[in-house]
């Protein structure tokens, strides 16, 4: 007697096709990220560490007006030795100030340095950037964050806000450089070199991320 059964169909186990195509995926890049804001904010402890009393700064009794330009300029160049990380702090306090009470302009810069850091700096180096339905090479990805970047600081508010803080916090460091006698400072004190003080979170942080960034990052960068 012939069976009239229907041939049993291939079935495919989508747990498992599913499992197994989400483990094909490159991992996203966050150690790369993560260490880069370890190391951001390690590096800025390290700085902030290294700031002058801040009675020093505000001490009445040591300002006096300068005989003369260049005096007036050996005495900011000092000063600056001396107080960096407390001046940089004031230009950054001014900074963040201006953005707080713009904050069309705050929102705009964050948009911005979020654009950088995740549709370029740290997305997956074999991970097309997609939108609205097309594929963006990195080469096209990153026109378009200099564009957009153009765009953000030349054509809205953002780059005057920018410009007017910066211009204020300098013109305070200048002033307070300018009258601050430096003598009694540098008895004992060495000025800095070149490669130390505030700002040199910066090459760490940025050595350190591209080295934790390398194996998914740089492949597709170069």
């Amino acid at each position: 007697m012939t069976s009239t059964a229907p041939p049993v169909l291939p079935v495919t186990n989508q747990s498992t096709t599913t499992v197994a195509s989400a483990q094909s995926q490159p991992p996203v890049a966050t150690p790369a990220f993560r260490a880069f804001i370890n190391n951001v904010s390690e590096n800025l402890r390290n700085g902030f560490s290294q700031r002058r009393n801040w009675s020093e700064l505000v001490d009445r009794t040591a300002f006096s007006k300068p005989e003369s330009v260049s005096d007036a300029a050996l005495r900011i160049r000092k000063n600056y030795s001396y107080f960096r990380v407390n001046y940089l702090t004031v230009v950054a306090l001014v900074l963040g100030f201006s953005l707080v009470t713009n904050p069309f302009s705050l929102l705009m810069l964050l948009g911005l340095l979020a654009s950088w850091l995740f549709l370029y700096l740290f997305r997956p180096s074999d991970q097309p950037l997609v939108f609205f339905g097309r594929s963006f090479s990195d080469r096209e990805t990153l026109g378009i964050l200099v564009v957009f970047s153009v765009f953000v600081i030349f054509l809205t508010s953002v780059g005057s806000v920018l410009m007017s803080a910066l211009l204020i916090g300098v013109a305070l460091v200048c002033a307070h450089g300018a009258f601050r006698v430096p003598e009694d400072l540098f008895l004992d004190e060495q000025e800095p070199t070149a490669n130390t003080g505030f700002l040199s979170f910066l090459g760490g942080a940025a050595s350190n991320a591209a080295a934790a960034a390398a194996p998914t990052v740089i492949a597709a960068r170069v």
